[in-house]
């Protein structure tokens, strides 16, 4: 009984080939078309033009910031606090470098430990700018740091 369905099934399917009077069957090739033309029908859709332009952006801001320079706005604050504070530290070396007793200072200060170097670059005034009143910590800290290494 299996066997009739199959036959029955092949004399359908013999309709689907055309034939000549002679009874080959002829089969055409099925055109497939080449990926020129395949990219040429794609139509994407508004989801997919939507990540795509997400991913796009995404990958740009990697590139940004890892390779093309780009800095947040903390960064860029800090990046300015360090440069002034190394410019003015280098005007206290200066100031150090005036100082009469500036051997003697600078043994004591050697002699000091690292947290308490700062108070004293601020007692002795070195780290107050020309026209300021008051004296800044980090420029004072980097002043310190700068006399200990250039004694040395």
């Amino acid at each position: 009984m299996n066997q009739d369905k199959v036959s029955r099934l092949s004399d359908v399917e013999k309709n689907v080939w055309d034939e000549d009077k002679t009874g080959s069957k002829k089969v055409k090739p099925a055109y497939k078309p080449g990926y020129g033309e395949r990219w040429e029908n794609v139509r994407p859709t508004k989801t997919i033009v939507f990540w795509a332009g997400l991913a796009l952006i995404i990958l740009t801001m990697i590139v940004g910031f890892n390779w093309g320079g780009w800095v947040t706005s903390g960064t860029a604050q800090k990046m300015t606090t360090d440069a002034v504070t190394q410019r003015l530290s280098l005007i206290c070396i200066g100031q150090f470098d005036q100082d009469s007793q500036k051997d003697q200072k600078l043994a004591e200060l050697q002699d000091l430990r690292s947290y308490q170097r700062r108070d004293y670059v601020k007692e002795q005034g070195w780290a107050t700018m020309p026209g300021e009143d008051e004296v800044d910590s980090k420029v004072a800290d980097g002043c310190a740091k700068l006399i200990v290494q250039s004694g040395q």
